[in-house]
């Protein structure tokens, strides 16, 4: 009886299959910009870019004049830039075994890998991300402990939906060594029924290898250098980009140290700054923070121009803190200079977003096949080496990952 040798198509729809399955961040995060990018009749190329727009943002009239509000609309850009890939040896006698012998053999192990990959990339978006609760370097250790996580997102007007967390190993098992103690009330065992994280206080609880480790900078504390360094949204930066566009504005700060380091995703606090709650705009009682953006180097006095997010905006309706920072007004990093800290992550569903396309399929390539599976989507590419009788496999994929509203996530301490 001949053999059924296993085609190009077949792995690659198991092989799609597989990798939706093996995702862990990136299973939760935001998947509907996919169709932003139309049905390209050969696929993508790696950069390829659509523009979403941010919704705009209101304040609510007081009394019987009608007061208009221009509608503003802000616009972010999703690029997908990464194209990842595994590369297989399947021999002949591979190909004759069955789709579900092989996928067990070589297709999973290979898609857990590039599953892996992705979360990762998922979870690097934590530097878009100002808040940052808990003390760094402590793990959690108690249900108290992991509420500061939701009461910062629920101060914030983040919607209770759609909330997940991802929690390194080491944070995992603090939170569950503590479970026994929370069965004394019926409430949080309730919390806990679904295992030892489960689902916790409305939020998605998951252990992951993939949460990431923030070194931070050399920084010393330092201080705001000049007044009036409040912007509006619509304004214009030195950059030429627009508040509402960039994300952010680029505040000078001075007694960082003679060529100390700011990393990106370094989070600070500047003194009589408060942040507002982004839907209602009342004053909270904690000082606004905020994340650099790019890594910079102050120079020979301490002084530089660093890109921060959220911009600081003191009136309107996209208003972000309580007012406008004091020229010397004092600035205080979290955590301690050149150190490393976890970076658990707690975040609505459209805090980041996940964007996979279809790739090209090159001209000349022989039995090329491409499969999508609830907006993944995978290419596979085979090519053949006749002298030792084996089938070469590249299994490729394009996507991208964007902190697409870094206000509906923060970051997680003990």
């Amino acid at each position: 009886m001949p053999n059924n040798f296993l085609t190009a198509n077949v792995i690659a729809k198991a092989a799609v299959k597989i990798l939706d399955n093996e995702l862990v961040a990136a299973s939760k995060v935001f998947r509907g910009y996919e169709a932003e990018f139309g049905a390209s009749v050969n696929g993508y190329e790696k950069g390829s870019a659509v523009t979403i727009k941010k919704p705009p943002q209101f304040q609510v009239r007081d009394g019987d004049i009608a007061q208009p509000q221009d509608i503003t609309e802000g616009s972010t850009t999703v690029t997908v830039d990464k194209k990842k890939g595994i590369d297989l040896k399947i021999t002949s006698t591979d190909r004759t075994l069955s789709i579900g012998e092989l996928s067990e053999r070589v297709i999973k192990p290979a898609m857990v890998t590039l599953a892996n990959q992705v979360d990762q990339d998922v979870m690097s978006l934590y530097s878009s991300v100002p808040s940052w609760v808990g003390t760094p370097g402590n793990v959690l250790s108690s249900y108290a402990g992991f509420l500061r996580g939701t009461t910062r997102m629920n101060n914030g007007s983040v919607p209770k939906d759609s909330r997940f967390a991802m929690l390194s190993p080491d944070d995992e098992s603090g939170l569950a060594a503590a479970q026994s103690t929370f069965y004394n009330d019926k409430l949080v065992a309730d919390a806990y029924r679904d295992g030892a994280v489960g689902r916790i206080a409305q939020v998605d609880t998951y252990m992951s290898q993939n949460v990431p480790v923030h070194v931070t900078g050399s920084r010393t504390n330092g201080t705001v250098n000049g007044a009036n360094q409040n912007v509006t949204y619509t304004q214009v930066l030195a950059n030429g980009v627009a508040v509402k566009d960039f994300g952010g504005q680029i505040l000078n700060l001075t007694g960082l140290g003679a060529a100390g380091t700011l990393v990106k995703g370094d989070v600070f606090t500047i003194a009589g700054v408060f942040a507002v709650n982004h839907v209602t705009k009342q004053v909270l009682p904690y000082l606004r923070q905020f994340t650099v953006l790019n890594a910079v180097v102050a120079d020979g006095t301490g002084a530089a121009a660093v890109n921060i997010s959220p911009a600081i905006i003191a009136s309107g309706a996209c208003q972000t803190v309580s007012a406008a920072p004091a020229s010397g007004a004092v600035v205080t990093w979290m955590g301690a200079a050149n150190t490393p800290y976890v970076q658990n992550i707690m975040a609505h569903k459209s805090a980041f977003a996940l964007t996979c396309v279809p790739l090209v399929k090159p001209d000349g390539a022989v039995s090329c096949e491409r499969e999508s599976y609830k907006g993944l989507s995978v290419r596979l590419i085979p090519y053949y080496d006749g002298t030792n009788d084996v089938s070469n496999w590249r299994l490729d994929i394009l996507y991208g990952v964007k902190a697409v509203d870094p206000r509906l996530a923060v970051r997680l301490n003990g």
